[in-house]
C-alpha cells in the first residue's frame, strides 16, 4: 500500500504536468496576486499618513490629506483591475485542466480493455469522471485564487512591518508557527477522510445507477424493501464519513482565527508599549494593526485551502488512478490493415479463460470456409458467447491464435478487423438521437434510399413511419419507449445497411415475435449469402440451415456437423433438439 505522503506527492506531480501546459495564465495570475498584494499593503502606509496629518483640534493638513486620498482612489483602481485579471486567468487554468483531466480520463476508456469495463460498476466509473472531477476543479480553483495571494500577503506584511520596526514584528513571527502546527494537524487528519468520502460517494453513485437502470425488475421481484435497506446502508456510511471529513475541515476557521487573535492582542499590546515611550506615532500603530491584520488573514485562507486541497487531491487520486489503467494491448507498429476478406476464419489450438484459476475454453480449433454458416449452441456457460468475443478481439487469447484470411488477428488493426464483422447482439444498444442517426452509426454517408431499403430489409420500416416524425424521431438513451423488439430491429437495420463481410448474431431475434422472426431468418438468409456467419442461439429452430454446427460444452467442441447428421448421432445436440420440441 502506498504511503499517504508519497500517494499526495505523486498525485500533486501529476497536477502539475498539466499546469505546466498553462504556465502563461499562472504567470500572469502570480503578476496580478503580487501587484494586489503590493497595493493593498501600501493602503495602510497612506492611512496612517493621513493620521498623522491630523495634529489636533483645528490643525488638520487638508491639503495633504486629500492628496493622500487621491492616490488612494488610484490605487484602489488598480488593485480591483489586478484582481479581476487574477480571477479570470484562475478560472482559465482552473477549467482547462478539468477539460483536460475529463478528455484524457474519457479517452481512456476508450482504450480499456472490456476485462476492466466489465470488473468496475458503470456508476462508479461515472463518478470518478463526473464528480470526482467537479471535486478536484473546486479545490483547483479555490487554491489558485487563495494560496498565492496569501503566500505573497504574509511575505509582503512581514516586510512591511519590519521597516516600520524590528521588535513588533518579532512578536509576530514567533506566535506564528501555531497557524502552521493547526493547519498541519488538520491536513494529515482529513486527506484518507476525504478519500473515504470520495469511495462512498463513488459506490452509491454505482447503486443508484444500477437501481435506477433495473426499476422494472426491482419492483417485478418486491425487491423495494431490500434496495431501501442497502441503500440506507451505504449513505449511512456516507454520513459518517462527511460527517468526520467535514468536522476536521470546519474547525480549521475557529482554530486559525484564535492564532490570529493572539498575534493581534500581541501587537496591539507591545505597540501601545512602545507608541507610549514615543518608540512609534499613533498613525504608524494604527499602521501596524492593519497590517497584523492582513497578516494574519491569509492562514485562515490558506488553512481553508489545504483542508480543501485534501479533498481535491483525494479525488485527483481516483481519476489519476483510472487515466493510469493499463490500456489494451496496443496494435503492432506494422498492424495489416483488412481491406479484401474472403470470410476464412481459423482457431487454432485456442486457449482462453476471463479468470485464470477457472478454466473455460482449452485448444479449440475450427476452421470456417468463406461464406459458411456457422452456429453455436450449448448450455448457458459453456463459452459461446466467448468465441465472439475472441472473434471480435474483445478479449485476446491466452494461447494460439485466431486467423481471419490468412493473418493472424493480433497482427490486424482492431478498427479494420470489426469493419468487417456486422453484430447483433441480444442485448440492444441505442443512443440518445434520432432514429436515422442510429441506423447510420456504421455508415454515416448512407443515402436515405439506403437507410429505407435496410429498414424495409429488417421489417423495421413499418413502425418507424407510424413514429411521430418518423426517421426523424428523437429518441432517449437505449430506446426510450421503444419495445425491446423494436429496439432489436433498428440494431438489426445498422447492420444490414453496412453488410460487411461477415456477420454475427448473438441471440438476434431473442425479442422478437414469432411472425416477425420468421420475417427477419429470411431477411437474414438473403443477407448471408456469400458472407461468413456466426450464429449464437438457443432456439435451435432459427439454426437448422446452418452449414456447420458446433456443439460446445464446457469450453470444448463435443459434436460438430449440420442439423441431420447431428441428430442422426443421437448424442448431446439430439438431446438439446428433443428437450425443445417434446410434447
Amino acid at each position: 500500500m502506498e504511503p499517504r505522503k508519497t500517494k499526495q506527492k505523486n498525485t500533486l506531480k501529476k497536477v502539475l504536468r498539466y499546469l505546466r501546459k498553462y504556465w502563461i495564465y499562472l504567470a500572469v495570475s502570480i503578476i496580478a496576486a503580487a501587484i494586489t498584494v503590493a497595493f493593498t499593503l501600501y493602503l495602510p502606509i497612506l492611512t496612517g499618513n493621513a493620521i498623522d496629518l491630523i495634529l489636533e483640534k483645528g490643525r488638520v493638513d487638508f491639503p495633504g490629506i486629500f492628496a493622500i486620498l487621491k492616490k488612494m482612489a488610484i490605487i484602489i483602481a488598480i488593485t480591483a483591475f489586478a484582481q479581476w485579471l487574477m480571477n479570470v486567468c484562475n478560472n482559465k487554468l482552473t477549467y482547462r485542466i478539468v477539460q483536460d483531466v475529463r478528455d484524457e480520463a474519457f479517452h481512456k476508456i476508450e482504450i480499456l480493455p472490456l476485462k476492466y469495463i466489465d470488473g468496475h460498476s458503470y456508476g462508479e466509473i461515472v463518478s470518478r469522471v463526473i464528480a470526482d472531477v467537479d471535486q478536484f476543479a473546486d479545490g483547483l480553483l479555490m487554491g489558485f485564487t487563495q494560496f498565492f495571494t496569501g503566500v505573497i500577503t504574509i511575505i509582503g506584511t512581514l516586510g512591511f512591518m519590519l521597516s516600520i520596526h524590528v521588535g513588533i514584528t518579532g512578536v509576530v513571527v514567533l506566535i506564528t508557527p501555531l497557524s502552521f502546527l493547526v493547519a498541519s494537524f488538520i491536513a494529515k487528519k482529513t486527506f484518507n477522510m476525504f478519500k473515504l468520502q470520495s469511495e462512498t460517494r463513488g459506490e452509491q453513485t454505482a447503486f443508484i445507477d444500477e437501481m435506477v437502470g433495473n426499476q422494472k425488475v426491482v419492483q417485478a421481484f418486491s425487491n423495494e424493501d431490500e434496495s431501501l435497506e442497502k441503500f440506507d446502508e451505504i449513505n449511512e456510511r456516507l454520513q459518517k464519513a462527511s460527517l468526520k471529513a467535514i468536522f476536521f475541515s470546519s474547525i480549521t476557521n475557529p482554530a486559525t482565527r484564535f492564532v490570529n487573535n493572539l498575534v493581534y492582542a500581541g501587537v496591539a499590546i507591545t505597540g501601545a508599549v512602545f507608541a507610549i515611550r514615543g518608540g512609534i506615532s499613533v498613525g504608524q500603530l494604527s499602521c501596524f494593526l492593519s497590517y497584523a491584520n492582513q497578516y494574519t488573514k491569509p492562514f485562515n485562507e490558506i488553512s481553508g485551502v489545504i483542508t480543501e486541497l485534501q479533498n481535491a487531491l483525494a479525488c485527483a487520486a481516483r481519476i489519476f488512478e483510472l487515466i493510469e489503467e493499463q490500456p489494451q494491448i496496443p496494435e503492432p507498429e506494422n498492424a495489416v490493415v483488412l481491406e479484401e476478406v474472403d470470410g476464412t476464419v481459423t482457431l487454432e489450438n485456442v486457449s482462453f479463460s476471463y479468470v485464470p484459476e477457472k478454466k473455460l475454453i482449452e485448444d479449440f480449433n475450427l476452421a470456417v470456409k468463406p461464406g459458411q454458416r456457422v452456429a453455436i449452441v450449448g448450455p448457458t456457460g459453456c463459452g459461446k458467447t466467448t468465441v465472439i468475443n475472441l472473434l471480435m478481439r474483445f478479449y485476446d487469447v491466452d494461447k494460439g491464435a485466431i486467423c481471419v484470411s490468412g493473418h493472424d488477428i493480433r497482427n490486424v488493426t482492431r478498427k479494420s478487423l470489426r469493419a468487417n464483422y456486422g453484430m447483433v447482439l441480444q442485448e440492444t444498444w441505442l443512443k440518445a438521437g434520432t432514429i436515422r442517426e442510429n441506423i447510420v452509426m456504421g455508415r454515416p454517408d448512407a443515402t436515405e434510399e439506403e437507410v429505407v431499403a435496410a429498414a424495409k430489409a429488417s421489417h423495421a420500416h413499418s413502425f418507424i413511419k407510424r413514429l411521430p416524425n418518423g426517421y426523424d424521431t428523437v429518441i432517449s438513451e437505449d430506446g426510450g419507449n421503444l419495445s425491446q423488439g423494436q429496439k432489436q430491429l433498428l440494431c438489426i437495420t445498422r447492420v444490414m445497411l453496412c453488410l460487411p463481410p461477415m456477420l454475427i448474431l448473438d441471440e438476434a431475434t431473442s425479442s422478437i415475435d414469432t411472425r416477425t422472426e420468421i420475417k427477419i431468418q429470411q431477411a437474414f438468409a438473403t443477407m448471408m449469402k456469400g458472407r461468413t456467419s456466426f450464429i449464437v442461439a438457443h432456439r435451435l429452430s432459427t439454426i437448422r440451415e446452418a452449414d456447420v454446427i458446433l456443439v460446445m460444452k464446457d469450453g470444448n467442441i463435443i459434436e460438430q456437423g449440420n442439423h441431420e447428421s447431428l441428430l442422426a448421432l443421437n448424442g448431446f445436440y439430439a438431446n438439446l433438439y428433443q428437450s425443445q420440441f417434446a410434447r
